[in-house]
């Protein structure tokens, strides 16, 4: 499941490097039911490597980067870890259960445990918090921003680790604040008339989603330069082979720029997308973008038959509870 909390750091944390001077660290992986074959390491300064797995089933490598949050990524699923010169890290996880089986062992293993025990509390606040009135909110809020400061200060960690993850710390909280906010607004929207659109069909012509009234619509808001919304793709044509045939219409909405017209255009046709592929006729200033408050992408949102907002914030392709809800509302 991609959470909340940790979007907003992923988005952040090609950031928060300490120095651009090279480090190395020594890094070994046993990963069971893993998604991928090549574990992928993303850090600052663009840095990236891939690390094949070996004829023992581990991934193995001496990572050669500048100290600081670093992304890995096993297929479809990525977690944050922190690297610093002359750490000797080795990492087992089971696939099947990513976050919650992570664990570290050697050299700099104390301050990736930390991270990862942080990312398992930010879910649970997400799942409990999120859903709250607003004072309620606030008063969990606070608990939480005191509690994980408190928690970083009295870990026996780094103390550069520590001036590093209080930054990020610091730009989490403001997000979370702005994303309680904005998922305020969207909960208004449902059950109410949905906004509505006229864009460009890529197979040609223009589409409107009155065009689809007396059927359910799950709208895909995306880009093409969007990582995490092509990494959906695929749960998404899977969900489309499922409910084919059934009383649901699957709409991609591209908020590409106009200079990326072909290239959204290109993509389609490569990448042989299903569903009804439209395209905004402003990007980011698309009215039907801004009626929905669309901050960040991918967005998804599931209209009624009637036109109503069923989900303003619907569950994304990857997350099993989308089968679920449709299951019980398409026929």
């Amino acid at each position: 499941m991609k959470k909340l909390t940790y979007l907003l750091l992923l988005s952040t944390f090609v950031s928060f490097a300490q120095t651009e001077k090279k480090s190395t660290v020594k890094f070994t992986a046993k990963i069971e039911n893993r998604n991928s074959d090549t574990l992928t390491i993303y850090g600052p300064n663009r840095f990236k490597q891939a690390i094949p797995i070996n004829k023992k089933g581990m991934f193995e490598a001496s990572i050669e980067t500048a100290d600081g949050i670093h992304q890995f990524s096993d297929g479809n699923e990525s977690s944050l870890m922190y690297l610093k010169n002359g750490d000797d890290l080795s990492m087992t996880m089971n696939a099947k259960e990513f976050d919650e089986t992570i664990v570290y062992k050697g050299k700099g293993a104390a301050e990736n445990n930390f991270m990862v025990q942080k990312a398992l509390k930010d879910e649970q606040f997400e799942l409990t918090a999120f859903d709250k009135e607003s004072d309620e909110f606030n008063i969990m809020f606070e608990a939480k921003k005191k509690a994980d400061f408190e928690s970083l200060e009295k870990g026996k960690l780094d103390d550069t680790f520590k001036t590093t993850i209080k930054k990020m710390m610091t730009q989490q909280f403001a997000g979370m604040q702005s994303m309680y906010k904005e998922n305020e607004a969207m909960k208004k929207l449902n059950g109410n008339p949905s906004p509505t659109f006229t864009y460009e069909n890529h197979k040609g012509g223009e589409t409107s989603l009155g065009d689809f009234k007396g059927k359910y619509v799950y709208i895909d808001v995306w880009a093409t330069w969007c990582a995490p919304c092509r990494a959906e793709i695929p749960f998404l044509q899977k969900i489309e082979e499922k409910y084919h045939g059934k009383n649901i219409v699957f709409v991609s909405v591209s908020i590409d720029a106009k200079k990326d017209y072909e290239k959204w255009r290109n993509f389609v046709k490569d990448k042989q997308l299903g569903g009804v592929q439209l395209i905004a006729d402003n990007d980011w200033n698309s009215k039907f973008v801004k009626d929905f408050g669309i901050n960040g992408i991918p967005r998804f949102i599931l209209i009624g038959p009637d036109g109503n907002v069923v989900n303003a914030n619907a569950d994304r392709p990857s997350s099993e509870n989308l089968d679920k809800v449709l299951s019980e509302l398409v026929k």
